[in-house]
């Protein structure tokens, strides 16, 4: 039996994502959480088909559009990448306003500003697509509530000692440090130095920590480790920071979802107000830009303004991939 399978490949920052379009279907049971996990416990080889070698690569993203369960969601969305599936992606939020309105996803509005709500599985996000002249281009969104889980958080590890981090969310939960404290210059050390004091502190996080989402079990897990140049990223003087995600995943994006993060970190620490624009960059030196617009019981929302300095989101081509069911080297690529 062969399936086909299509995609449209786009990059935020230089972070890919592969939009899947057609040939997944009645995966979807019609609730999102649901549908994430029946695909990582029982249909997780269309990830592994689309996400490693020959066709994809250690650091390519997915999304896959299903319906939305949510009344207020114009489409759902379930995210995708090398190790399995993550609740809440900025970049990729970024990419998917484009595409709804350039492949018709949805439909035009006229508005110079289009409004796109995107059920996630950490719940709605609202993007807003710019639109002249029939073309798509920036694309700011307001997130999910975000909040700073632990301060000062101390875990011990083997090759550091203890070492001081604070946990925050922001649609998906990030150990955050200033990288200069493990001897990690953001602009002169390799990614290979990152990528493994990532994974030793998550590990220590994971084996001495537990982390919960206040309200939804599915949410409450580790997924990633931000370095920061130890700024707060004032709107002059952008904040450099990388993300290691999922099995050494590097994003090449400032990462939307950490970005958030990294703004309830600064609300808690008293470094930024409500309606101050704050901006970080990545190693791309693409720049993301964000601001608290209001505080909840809980927890701030932070509406991002993500905009890339160079230009807007790049759309590649339509690829297509024939996918053997009954071939076995599918657990391997």
């Amino acid at each position: 039996m062969k399936q086909s399978i299509k995609t449209v490949e786009m990059h935020t920052g230089g972070e890919p994502l592969r939009i899947v379009t057609e040939g997944i279907e009645n995966l979807y049971s019609g609730d999102l959480l649901a549908t994430r996990r029946y695909l990582r416990d029982e249909a997780d080889h269309y990830r592994r088909f689309l996400m490693f070698e020959p066709r994809g690569h250690k650091d390519m993203y997915g999304a896959l559009i299903v319906p939305a369960d949510h009344p207020e969601a114009d489409f759902g969305v379930i995210f995708m990448h090398n190790e399995g599936y993550s609740t809440m992606c900025g970049h990729a939020i970024i990419a998917l306003g484009r595409y709804a309105i350039d492949y018709g996803l949805v439909e035009r509005t006229g508005d110079a500003v289009q409004q796109i709500n995107i059920q996630c599985p950490c719940g709605l996000v609202q993007a807003h697509v710019e639109v002249s002249e029939e073309k798509t281009g920036s694309v700011r969104f307001e997130s999910v509530p975000a909040f700073a889980y632990r301060l000062d958080q101390i875990v011990n590890t083997t090759e550091f000692g203890p070492v001081s981090l604070d946990i925050a969310y922001g649609g998906a939960f990030y150990g955050i440090l200033d990288a200069s404290s493990l001897g990690i210059d953001l602009h002169t050390s390799s990614v290979q130095q990152m990528i493994s004091t990532a994974s030793e502190l998550s590990q220590a996080i994971q084996e001495q920590l537990t982390i919960e989402h206040p309200e939804e079990a599915d949410l409450g897990y580790l997924y990633g480790i931000i370095f920061t140049d130890g700024h707060v990223g004032n709107e002059s003087n952008p904040s450099r920071n990388v993300c290691v995600f999922a099995d050494g995943q590097v994003d090449r994006s400032p990462t939307g979802s950490g970005v958030t993060a990294r703004l309830a970190l600064n609300a808690a620490k008293k470094l930024s107000k409500i309606g101050e624009t704050h901006q970080f960059e990545s190693l791309t030196d693409a720049v993301f830009s964000g601001k608290i617009i209001r505080q909840l019981r809980w927890a701030p929302i932070l509406r991002l303004q993500l905009r890339l300095v160079e230009g807007p989101t790049i759309v590649d081509p339509v690829s297509s991939y024939m996918k053997r069911m009954i071939c076995s080297l599918v657990d391997f690529y």
